[in-house]
């Protein structure tokens, strides 16, 4: 599990903060989506540790836009609904630690062609800045806490609670907010709805200078 995170950290996946303009999220969808869907009527189900918490009933309504959106209706009481809806959410902390050599740049000098710059220092092209095979001098570690979100959606028969479709969306970020994050990760999950069945997909989506999502594709 650490060596996975640290990979998919070093892929350079863009965080939720500072100057960052891309959200990227996995997305993995598993359906048996009926082409008579359209128009069907949705209701929300919430858990019991879920009724009358507020949190829940923003993320409900970030999801309810995407399903007007997809062509169903909601219904006026859950009695009523064709379809229900279940989410769940939640994220954990993992502490990445990272390892990189700890080079003195001002050691090499201040003889001619060892200083700073020069051909043999260290950002000379002769250097070990620049020698893939150099491996001298200390180590250092640094570790930093990443943040692993996860959102978990599922829609079904009501009459006879048939699962239609299940999707699952991960993203990472250095920062804490799973409220900020909410937005995009609800966007991805239903990015070509339905999607292709049991095929993880890696969604990336702008972020707009006001904060909005502008677009979502597949990332490359």
């Amino acid at each position: 599990m650490k060596r996975w995170l640290t990979s998919l950290i070093a892929a350079g996946s863009l965080l939720l903060s500072g100057c960052a303009s891309v959200m990227q999220s996995n997305v993995t969808a598993f359906h048996a989506w009926p082409a008579d869907t359209a128009g069907k009527s949705f209701a929300f189900v919430p858990a019991k540790e879920q009724e009358g918490s507020l949190e829940y009933g923003a993320y409900a309504q970030l999801i309810r836009r995407q399903l007007l959106g997809v062509g169903l209706t909601e219904a006026p009481e859950r009695q009523a609904a064709q379809l229900t809806v279940s989410f769940r959410y939640g994220m954990n902390t993992e502490q990445v630690v990272e390892t990189r050599p700890a080079y003195d740049p001002f050691f090499y000098g201040p003889a001619p062609g060892w200083g700073r710059f020069g051909p043999y220092g260290f950002y000379g092209p002769f250097g070990p800045a620049y020698d893939p095979f150099w491996y001298g001098g200390p180590l250092q570690s640094t570790s930093y806490p990443v943040f692993l979100r996860r959102l978990q959606i599922g829609i079904a028969n009501a009459a006879d609670g048939k699962q239609l479709y299940d999707v699952v969306v991960d993203s990472d970020g250095r920062q804490a907010g799973l409220a900020a994050a909410m937005p995009y990760m609800v966007r991805a999950a239903f990015q070509d709805f339905p999607g292709p069945s049991g095929v993880t997909r890696h969604i990336s989506i702008k972020i707009d200078k006001d904060g909005g999502y502008a677009t979502a594709t597949p990332a490359k």
